[in-house]
C-alpha cells in the first residue's frame, strides 16, 4: 500500500514547488554573495567563483524542478531526480571544503577586520578594489563560522528533502491510475 502523504510537510506538488522556490532563492542569493564578496573569506583565486558557481547550479536545478512539477512532466521529473544525488554529493564536498578553508583563513579575515576591512593580500598592500562588509567584523569570526556551518548543513538537508519530493512525485506519476499517453484523450480524460 502506498502512503501518499508520508514525510510530507505540505501537499506534494504545491509543497514541492514552494520548497523549490525557497531553495532556488537562497541558493542564488548565496551564490551572488559568494561571487561578490567571496574573496574576503576565501583567499585562493578561483575558489569563491567555484563555490558561487555551484550555488548557481543548485538554483538552476531547483528551477528546473519547479518547472517539472508545474507541468507535471514525467520526463523532467526523472531528469531532476537523476540530477539531485549528484548535486547533493557535490554540495557536501563543497560544504566540507568551505568550512575547512574558512577555518584556515581565520587569521586573514581577522587581519582584514583589523585593517579597516581592506582585502588581504600577500604583500599586505592597500590597493584593493573594495572593503569587507562591516557586518563581518562586527559579528566576529566565531559567529561567522558557526553561521556558515549551520547554513551549509541546512542547505544539504533542504536539498535532500527536495530530492525526496521529486522521487515521491515521480512515484505518484507512475502509479497514477488515469495517466495515459498523449494520444486518445491525453493525460486527463474527462
Amino acid at each position: 500500500m502506498w502512503c501518499d502523504n508520508c514525510l510530507l510537510l505540505l501537499p506534494l506538488r504545491g509543497g514541492a514547488i514552494a520548497w523549490g522556490v525557497i531553495l532556488a532563492l537562497y541558493s542564488i542569493a548565496g551564490a551572488i554573495f559568494l561571487l561578490k564578496w567571496g574573496q574576503f573569506l576565501y583567499f585562493v583565486y578561483p575558489e569563491w567563483f567555484i563555490y558561487g558557481g555551484i550555488g548557481m547550479g543548485v538554483g538552476a536545478v531547483a528551477i528546473i524542478s519547479i518547472l517539472a512539477l508545474s507541468n507535471r512532466s514525467y520526463i523532467w521529473t526523472r531528469v531532476v531526480k537523476f540530477l539531485w544525488p549528484f548535486v547533493i554529493i557535490i554540495c557536501a564536498v563543497r560544504a566540507t571544503l568551505m568550512i575547512v578553508q574558512l577555518q584556515r583563513g581565520k587569521d586573514k579575515i581577522q587581519w582584514e577586520c583589523d585593517n579597516g576591512g581592506q582585502l588581504w593580500s600577500e604583500t599586505a598592500v592597500a590597493n584593493s578594489t573594495g572593503t569587507i562588509p562591516s557586518g563581518f567584523c562586527a559579528t566576529g569570526f566565531a559567529s561567522l563560522n558557526v553561521a556558515f556551518i549551520i547554513s551549509l548543513l541546512v542547505d544539504l538537508g533542504f536539498q535532500m528533502y527536495m530530492f525526496f519530493l521529486m522521487w515521491r512525485f515521480q512515484k505518484r506519476l507512475e502509479h497514477y491510475q488515469g495517466m495515459q499517453g498523449p494520444f486518445y484523450g491525453g493525460y486527463y480524460k474527462a
